[in-house]
């Protein structure tokens, strides 16, 4: 249901979008007036007037479809037995330096407000951004992507992509819509234990990643979103935010302000790497091994997987007794290694399939918590909770438990200036610290640091299982069935159905994390000129056929980002504001007829030539490019509506 809220600011997108019409067409009309042209009509929007006034013999008008608008001038419309130029007052009776001047005017009036918008924000301190969309850390990588195969993993860093310095999330998001077969990729695995970089290049296949309901999604060579913090406090700073009911963390000791840092013996750098590594099936395990003392991951395998003699089945089923387990043995959680009763390890299991013995013994590249168990080592806690024997250790693998270790050393929201925003990320990393912390796991001394705290053991809860979460869960789920159902493609059909049904069973922590707020606020020149750049490198890969034209937005898409702006704040809605005005002027001066830049070429090309071109030959250069420009309009207008529907059905 739609609120009023959303209504409202519906409301002052349209009026926003109409305003920058509305100072664009107004820019004409004042400099039409001033060198002598007859200024018929002023309109805001097209179609039938909505309501109208005549004011110095100018009538002005609003009409119904408010996408639009112009200045009617006399003699720019075909006059029968009158060229253009004939026209007493008329746009093409005054000088061609006068006709540039009027077409001008609208563009330079849309940049000037731009200029000052843009500068009014830098006046007000800028705008307070997610750090997600200015750093160029990696917050989570395709694990069955290229790139993951090369070890590239989060929080690694990028430093040029496609050749172009990297610029935070707006190059990932402009990668995405190119139609490139390949990328190309520099940046530093970073190893955050020793504080060491090593330089990669490479160069990459692109392919389109999974969107919603199992479809195909945007272009990637992996790399599927940016870094970002995991802060757990009130929203806003101000409005409460309980754990809701059911929520895995409820007692786990996590406060206002912890930032969820580490998991399971991985550093965590996005929620799609927390939800990834949360719903593996792995155990977290502290092992003896002679005098040492180790902390390692080790998977979880179903004892149906492995390949047991008939007296080790006899006593496992006597453990799951012992552990008072009302399970068949054969559904029962267990490690890829034969441990005896005392939990002591003899020797790797044996695989009944020889895939599963592959997947359950591989090498995890760049892992700091991966340790292959050896014969003798001892098992002595599962999750941080001690065990003495193999019955202890069966029961507790039953249940996917995570450890988790948050920062609480320092006031995680800050304010911080977007160019400091890397910087500030990499203070929260205590080497020693956590090292002491992750040590500690599973014995006596197990304890805080100064800047560490380690959660009592959680375990993760299905999501539609959550109190908070079932009636949402179900509702989605249904409308997921439904979007599913009209998939004409079989296999994909079938593929999206699987991806739902393993939705229903994804394990997740029932909590509502924040990212950290940075302070972005370049200067209004700096901001301009990234602006430009921005509009014109996605005016150059549509003409080459790099960027495909479906992602452009029309009329009602322009809307969307003013109501996006709106309900993000006020300053938010100005950004909006000067960069559509910016990108409208730009488009305007494209040198194409109907439009100003059209006007100021014909203008040119009479300045050279010395005579005035007829009004056939115009119609002739005009009339394919209002199709075209027409086609445009009912192209994008039905992608937007397209992306509109697909966010309900």
């Amino acid at each position: 249901m739609v609120s009023i809220a959303s209504i409202l600011y519906i409301i002052l997108a349209i009026v926003g979008l109409g305003f920058l019409i509305f100072i664009h067409e107004l820019g004409h009309y004042f400099v039409a007036r001033k060198v002598g042209m007859k200024v018929e009509a002023f309109s805001i929007g097209f179609g039938k007037p909505i309501y109208f006034w005549v004011r110095n013999g100018v009538r002005w008008q609003i009409c119904w479809i408010p996408v639009g608008g112009y200045v009617k001038i006399a003699g720019m419309q075909k006059e029968r037995g009158r060229e253009p130029h004939e026209i007493p007052g008329g746009f093409f009776n005054k000088k061609p330096i006068d006709r540039i001047k009027v077409a001008i005017m609208g563009p330079l009036v849309n940049f000037a407000f731009a200029i000052l918008a843009f500068g009014l924000l830098w006046a007000l301190g800028g705008r307070e951004k997610p750090f997600q969309e200015y750093t160029n850390r990696i917050g989570y990588v395709d694990p069955k992507s290229e790139l993951y195969e090369k070890g590239v993993r989060p929080g690694d860093q990028i430093v040029k992509y496609d050749g172009q310095s990297y610029e935070g999330v707006k190059t990932l998001i402009y990668a995405s819509i190119r139609d490139d077969d390949k990328s190309t990729l520099e940046g530093y695995k970073i190893d955050y234990y020793s504080q060491k970089k090593e330089f990669f290049d490479y160069s990459l296949k692109t392919y389109k990643g999974m969107g919603p309901a199992g479809k195909e999604g945007l272009l990637t060579i992996g790399v599927l979103m940016p870094a970002r913090y995991l802060i757990y406090d009130r929203f806003g700073g101000k409005t409460e935010n309980p754990l809701p009911e059911g929520s895995s963390l409820e007692n786990s000791g996590i406060q206002y302000g912890d930032g969820i840092f580490w998991a399971d013996g991985e550093l965590l750098f996005s929620l799609p790497q927390l939800d990834n590594l949360i719903n593996q099936s792995l155990a977290f395990i502290t092992v003896q091994r002679g005098n040492e003392i180790i902390q390692t991951q080790v998977p979880r395998v179903k004892i149906n997987e492995l390949l047991l003699r008939n007296y080790e089945i006899g006593e496992v089923d006597d453990w799951s007794h012992e552990a008072s387990l009302n399970h068949k043995v054969e559904d029962l959680y267990f490690l890829p290694y034969w441990i005896n009763s005392q939990g002591v390890v003899e020797r790797r299991a044996v695989f009944i399939d020889d895939e599963e013995r592959e997947k359950a013994f591989e090498r995890c590249v760049r892992c700091h918590y991966y340790t292959p168990l050896q014969s003798g080592d001892k098992i002595i806690a599962i999750a941080g909770v001690p065990v003495s024997n193999s019955y202890e250790i069966l029961k507790n693998l039953q249940t996917r438990t995570s450890l988790i270790i948050v920062d609480r050393g320092e006031k995680v929201l800050t304010d911080i200036s977007w160019k400091k925003a890397d910087s500030h990320f990499d203070k929260q990393f205590y080497p020693r610290e956590l090292q002491s912390i992750i040590a500690s796991i599973g014995t006596p001394k197990q304890a805080d640091t100064e800047h560490y705290a380690f959660l009592k053991p959680v375990k993760p809860k299905p999501l539609g299982e959550m109190a908070f979460t079932q009636e949402l869960f179900a509702k989605e789920t249904e409308k997921a069935k439904k979007r599913i159902e009209k998939i004409d493609n079989p296999e994909e059909r079938a593929r999206a159905l699987q991806t739902l049904e393993k939705s229903k069973k994804r394990l997740a922590l029932g909590i509502m994390l924040q990212d950290q707020e940075v302070r972005f606020n370049p200067n209004p020149l700096s901001l301009f000129a990234s602006s430009l750049q921005e509009f014109w490198r996605t005016i150059v890969g549509l003409v080459s056929g790099a960027v495909s034209p479906k992602y452009m937005a029309g009329p009602i898409g322009i809307v969307q980002i003013f109501h996006h702006g709106w309900t993000n704040g006020g300053k938010e809605a100005l950004f909006w504001m000067a960069f559509l005005s910016l990108n409208l002027g730009i488009f305007n001066l494209l040198p194409i007829p109907v439009l100003d830049g059209g006007h100021i070429l014909f203008s040119v090309i009479e300045m050279v030539t010395r005579r005035p071109m007829k009004a056939k030959t115009m119609e002739r250069l005009v009339i394919p490019f209002i199709c075209l420009l027409i086609g445009l309009f009912i192209f994008v207008t039905y992608n937007d509506l397209s992306r509109l529907f697909s966010r309900f059905f």
